[in-house]
């Protein structure tokens, strides 16, 4: 595999990284219910093959008319089917199976552990440190998640398989992540994601194909609008934004800026699904949000003081 070295990147979110990342919080903390509402109608391996298309298609499709390159360079392909794999097919597949098996809320949490593998990796892989402000908030996020995972253990007994798949996928995820800092490709995000959409969901429309052929989907609208919510919103939007902010970011702030998603996923579904939160999870979300606190805010304080004072 080629590598291609990249001055190191900034360490802190600008506007514009913000309002990208909210939107992400929103699109895909909101996602985890409304998956469930999709699985209802649609077999799995279909719903996440229609995801895919939809995803690879819509992007290079706005490559091509927005006129970004679009061409792989061949040299890349190598480690872009390996970032693909991870990115798309394991992670997508994994958190699937394990959906089916845990409460929404509960995925989510357990889903986004992915920042602390992402920052390991990223240390070992990728020699990124991991500097006070970015250990505290990754130890503050982690014990919220275990509150939010405490919450409701019970669940998780029931549903040891579904655990695990879910702790697989996250591990998954987190290697792409640091597999696409570690072998950057020269093109723009919107390519860039479009084509890992092509290559890792090429697996998952074989499976549907050859898993789900003769079970037709059950047409109702609440499943019907939760696939395309995916489609559209999911697997468009927040797949690029995930992946600019990847690009320009430090592993350890783009991961540990993903924290609020699970929180975001939780009140979703209480909202949507009727999942009750227990006494640990406002806990847990209070330790949350200090962990971002101490990665994307603390650190920008800090920075413009000492400009002011060396000024």
């Amino acid at each position: 595999m080629t590598t291609t070295t990249l001055a190191s990147p900034p360490a802190t979110l600008r506007a514009a990284d913000l309002g990208l990342l909210a939107l992400l919080t929103l699109g895909w903390g909101a996602n985890w219910p409304i998956m469930k509402v999709a699985l209802e109608g649609f077999p799995l391996w279909t719903f996440r093959a229609l995801c895919v298309i939809a995803g690879a298609v819509g992007l290079l499709g706005i490559a091509l008319a927005t006129r970004q390159r679009v061409a792989l360079p061949r040299r890349h392909w190598p480690s872009f089917v390996a970032i693909s794999f991870f990115n798309i097919t394991a992670w997508n597949l994994g958190a699937l199976y394990a959906l089916t098996r845990l409460p929404s809320g509960r995925a989510a949490v357990i889903a986004y552990t992915m920042p602390l593998w992402a920052i390991l990796l990223g240390r070992l892989v990728l020699g990124e440190t991991i500097d006070r402000w970015r250990c505290l908030g990754l130890v503050l996020g982690m014990a919220g998640l275990s509150l939010l995972i405490a919450g409701d253990a019970a669940s998780l007994a029931a549903a040891p398989v579904g655990a695990v798949l879910m702790l697989v996928a996250a591990i998954s995820w987190a290697i792409g992540t640091v597999l696409l800092k570690r072998f950057p490709v020269p093109v723009p995000a919107t390519t860039n994601v479009g084509w890992q959409m092509a290559i890792g969901g090429l697996p998952i429309v074989i499976g549907a194909i050859l898993l789900d052929w003769g079970n037709l989907p059950v047409l109702a609208p609440g499943p019907v609008l939760a696939t395309l919510y995916n489609m559209l919103v999911c697997f468009i939007y927040c797949y690029w934004a995930w992946t600019r902010l990847v690009l320009r970011l430090p592993v350890a702030v783009a991961g540990i800026s993903t924290l609020l998603i699970p929180v975001v996923g939780t009140v979703s579904g209480m909202l949507m699904l009727g999942e009750r939160p227990m006494p640990a999870d406002f806990a847990g979300l209070a330790l949350i949000l200090a962990a971002l606190v101490c990665v994307l805010i603390l650190p920008q304080i800090l920075a413009r003081r000492r400009g002011r004072s060396s000024a």
